[in-house]
């Protein structure tokens, strides 16, 4: 059931991160992806992909993520 609930979760953020405007919404639920994969493969008794997952792509890419959001000029619309 849980695992049903992650799934849903991760393909309803993934849909979000493509299609929502605002960049910093969108790298908040490309973030909520990582985690909830992350938490997926921890209850697949996976802890080294899950400890991978949620330090690589989670904390370094999002801090990636969020820095060049910050850097580019965004358009007023």
């Amino acid at each position: 059931m849980i695992e049903m609930i992650l799934m849903i979760v991760i393909m309803s953020t993934a849909v979000l991160t493509v299609e929502l405007k605002n960049l910093l919404h969108s790298v908040g639920c490309l973030s909520i992806m990582g985690i909830c994969m992350g938490l997926l493969f921890g209850l697949l008794n996976a802890q080294f992909v899950m400890a991978f997952q949620m330090l690589v792509f989670v904390g370094a890419t999002m801090v990636l993520f969020v820095a060049v959001v910050m850097l580019t000029e965004r358009g007023e619309t």
